[in-house]
């Protein structure tokens, strides 16, 4: 879906040259990190259906795409389509998926036509190469691309995708290592859809068909997203809920098939390991740190320095304890209670393994504390510039899970901050993150946007 940063909205608007008449997020970026592509809500703010999904921003971009259609391309292309059946039934599948993906979540929009509102042919060379950006498999975007790329003349080799295959959701990052080791990351691209793969897995140890339908079919489209902005290579890892699975072959084999690698299933403990990785590369506080990584089906807890000296990964999520005990919406006292109780429990086995206390700042990380801090800032939308490394404290904390355990799921979905898929399960990894600050002694925990996909990307990087 894409991400929004607060600074966006201002360098849209100078791209664009006027303000932008639908909201949108970012899909692909420029070296820089200006948007190169957004993606478009499939209606504007008057309520009126908006058919191109996928705009081309980067003025740079806008004018290469621009010469080739002063030199009659679209014209050339249609002419092409009509003599051509293979060409034009590949365009008929383009028009299809583009129509696919803008209703995802708008149903009615499946009917308003394909790359840029058309129903056949090429309308616009612009809105096929950002389609092609975005991961679309798009045969007029992708010749665009090998006309005028490279668009920017600083655009250097050496750049990663890495898909990080959660319980719940299901994330992407294209990057390349930064100007500085202690800058971290150029970032091309930063997705997130929660697909749930681990949708009763806990109950019944197999990943469901439908949830591992809805998931390769976002990581097809991450993959030729990767591709597109030149990932040299690809690398997909999962995590508790694929770990626990008996039926991962269908998804290792559509890994193989997307991504060109073969699927990491990755143990706790370094899962734990990468999450701290990324989660402190160029922190600057006190030391040691504790990384909380709250999942859907774990949470791990790592516990170093420069890196981590001792790490557990435990059978607690947001997503799991929510399956497992939460009866109601709101949740009850009684599944709130019940909740606390197999936190606390798992807590005692934590602290037994694990020096905590030793920790001078706990780092939080994953979708359950940013949307918290998210919340408790009163953000308009999820901006991660506003939530990357700020102080959450222990009454803040504790007030919006007071306040999101009082409401419905429908209720928690109309939250501004909140992604879709996330907010039934919200309460439960609330619960978890409060648990862990008053268990040991922490008046605030430092929100942190990297986490287990940066580390993937760092130590990917660090071996090209």
């Amino acid at each position: 879906m894409g991400e929004l940063r607060g600074s966006d909205l201002s360098i849209v608007r100078e791209q664009l040259g006027r303000e932008p008449t639908v909201s949108f997020t970012v899909v692909a970026r420029c070296p820089g990190g200006h948007p190169l592509v957004i993606r478009n809500a499939p209606i504007d703010r008057d309520g009126h259906p908006f058919p191109t999904l996928f705009w081309l921003t980067c003025p740079v971009a806008g004018k290469a795409a621009a010469r080739l259609e002063s030199q009659g391309w679209i014209r050339t292309w249609n002419a092409r389509a009509e003599k051509d059946e293979a060409l034009a039934t590949a365009l008929a599948v383009t028009h299809e998926e583009y129509a696919r993906e803008r209703s995802r979540g708008f149903p009615q929009a499946l009917a308003w036509g394909g790359v840029g509102g058309a129903s056949r042919g090429v309308k616009c060379l612009h809105a096929h190469y950002a389609n092609h950006l975005a991961g679309g498999r798009d045969p007029i975007g992708a010749w665009v691309a090998g006309e005028i790329e490279p668009v920017h003349p600083e655009e250097k080799p050496g750049r990663v995708g890495v898909v990080d295959l959660g319980t719940n959701s299901i994330r992407l990052l294209v990057a390349s290592a930064g100007p500085s080791e202690d800058q971290g990351l150029e970032e091309f691209a930063r997705d997130m859809v929660i697909t749930r793969i681990g949708e009763g897995v806990d109950r019944t140890g197999r990943i469901d068909r439908e949830a591992l339908a809805r998931t390769v079919d976002v990581l097809e489209r991450y993959c030729r997203r990767a591709r597109a902005l030149h990932a040299e290579r690809i690398r997909v890892s999962a995590t508790a809920a694929v770990r626990e699975a008996s039926n991962r072959d269908e998804l290792e084999a559509a890994v193989r098939t997307h991504a060109g690698s073969e699927l990491e299933v990755i143990s706790g403990e370094r899962e734990a390991a990468l999450s701290f990785l990324g989660a402190t590369h160029g922190l600057d506080a006190p030391a040691p740190f504790l990384v909380l990584d709250i999942g859907g089906g774990s949470t791990e807890f790592a516990v170093g320095s420069e890196r981590p000296d001792a790490s557990i990964s435990t059978p607690m999520g947001s997503v799991r304890l929510t399956e497992r005990l939460i009866r109601t919406d709101p949740p009850a006292a009684e599944d709130l209670a019940a909740v606390r109780k197999e936190v606390q429990d798992i807590l005692d086995r934590v602290e037994g393994s694990v020096p905590v206390r030793t920790a001078g700042t706990l780092v939080a990380v994953a979708g359950t504390p940013t949307t918290i801090q998210a919340i408790s800032l009163g953000l308009s939308f999820y901006d991660p510039e506003a939530t990357h490394r700020s102080w959450l404290s222990l009454p803040e904390a504790e007030r919006v899970l007071e306040d999101l355990a009082a409401m419905t799921t429908e209720e928690r979905s109309a939250i501004p901050v909140m992604a879709p898929g996330r907010a039934d399960v919200i309460v439960a990894g609330a619960v978890i993150l409060v648990e862990v600050m008053r268990r040991f002694g922490f008046e605030r925990a430092l929100v942190s946007e990297t986490d287990i996909l940066d580390g993937l990307a760092l130590e990917l990087l660090a071996t090209l």
